[in-house]
């Protein structure tokens, strides 16, 4: 568990700091081509990471389902969307935004066990945690616009 918790910890730095990447990426060339750079760069490092510690078991795709295939089409919705998110609403919003859908729908699919997962009960406990978070995210925000409009004031009374 120690493991898991872990890598959710360096996944969740590493999705904050590609973010940060991505978004001065499209600044300089554009959303389209941000997003072919990003995913052809990952494709080309896990293609060899994948080579070095799999060999040819890495070709392997028997047991995968065709419609898993497109998920790298997911992905390309996914970068687009978060770069836009980023440029638009500033990092840390964007990603609370998109935090907070993820686990919302992780919800929603665990729940429901869709796309092939186990099933599991859906208790109040969850919607309330999915609530509280997005509540910080409200709380997040208008606390923000609170303190630069005062910063306005305070400016416009010292000129």
């Amino acid at each position: 568990m120690i493991t898991g918790l872990v890598l959710a910890l360096l996944a969740g730095s590493l999705v904050g700091i590609q973010n940060v990447f991505n978004n001065k990426v499209n600044e300089g060339v554009g959303t389209w081509t941000t997003t072919a750079i990003v995913l052809a760069m990952g494709f080309m490092a896990s293609f060899c990471i994948g080579l070095a510690i799999e060999g040819r078991q890495m070709f392997d795709l028997s047991n995968m389902k065709t419609w898993f295939w497109f998920s790298g089409v997911i992905g390309v919705g996914v970068v687009l969307s978060v770069v836009q998110g980023v440029k638009r609403l500033g990092p840390t919003y964007a990603i609370s935004i998109v935090m907070a859908s993820q686990i919302g729908f992780a919800l929603v699919f665990d729940s429901l066990g869709l796309l092939g997962l186990n099933k599991v009960p859906f208790t109040g406990k969850q919607a309330i945690g999915v609530l509280v978070i997005v509540g910080g995210i409200i709380v997040f925000k208008t606390g923000g616009k609170r303190r630069d409009t005062r910063k306005s004031v305070q400016s416009q009374r010292t000129a």
